[in-house]
């Protein structure tokens, strides 16, 4: 049986796009690292009921970047949101 994971992959997943961050995350305040800490938490815990079309670009440009280890983050981010899937119903 096909995951959701494959399922997306053989519909094209995401594409690579260059997509670069508009900062640089080393150059981050402690107090800006919480409060896009608290924005992930938020987008995750509310990803489901987003429109498939806004998680693709979501996850495109969460994934996409200048870094070495594209793929591996790629993967890493797929594998977060589909291990809390079920985030948003456990409110």
């Amino acid at each position: 049986m096909a995951t959701a994971l494959d399922r997306w992959d053989e519909e094209g997943g995401a594409q690579e796009l260059a997509w670069p961050l508009p900062y640089n995350a080393s150059d981050l305040r402690d107090v800006e690292r919480r409060v896009l800490e608290c924005l992930g938490a938020a987008l995750v815990s509310e990803w489901n009921d987003l429109p498939t079309d806004v998680q693709r670009r979501l996850f495109e440009h969460a994934a996409s970047g200048k870094s070495h280890d594209a793929i591996v983050l790629k993967t890493r981010i797929a594998r977060f949101l589909h291990d809390h899937k079920d985030a948003s119903r456990e409110r």
